[in-house]
C-alpha cells in the first residue's frame, strides 16, 4: 500500500513540476503563447524574447488587434528582436508568431 501511495504522490508532483514549467514558458500578459518554443524558433533565448515582448500590446483575449495595433506592436517588437539576432526578418516573425497564435494567421503585414 505504501509504494502505491508513494507512486501516487511521485505523479502528483510531477504534473505540478510541469504545470509550473509551462506557466513559467507563458508570457504574463499573452497567457496562450509558449515563449520558450517561440524563442527556439528565432533562435534566440527566452529571456530574449520575454524582455522584447514586454513592451508590446497584445489585443485583448477574443479579439483580433487593429491594424495600428499590429504595426504598433511590430515597430516594438521586431527591432529588439533583430537586436539579439539580426537575422530575423519581419516574414520570418510572422512565420514564427502564426504558427504559435491560437486562432492562426492573422498578421496582415
Amino acid at each position: 500500500m505504501k509504494t502505491v501511495q508513494t507512486l501516487i504522490v511521485a505523479a502528483m508532483a510531477g504534473l505540478i513540476a510541469a504545470a509550473s514549467v509551462q506557466a513559467a514558458t507563458m508570457k504574463r500578459n499573452d497567457p496562450k503563447r509558449p515563449v520558450a518554443a517561440i524563442a527556439a524558433d528565432l533562435d534566440i533565448t527566452t529571456q530574449q524574447f520575454v524582455d522584447c515582448f514586454a513592451n508590446v500590446n497584445p489585443a485583448p483575449k477574443g479579439t483580433k488587434a487593429s491594424g495600428a495595433r499590429e504595426r504598433a506592436n511590430k515597430a516594438i517588437l521586431l527591432p529588439c528582436l533583430q537586436d539579439a539576432n539580426p537575422s530575423i526578418t519581419n516574414a520570418k516573425l510572422d512565420s514564427v508568431m502564426d504558427k504559435y497564435r491560437p486562432e492562426g494567421r492573422v498578421a496582415g503585414n
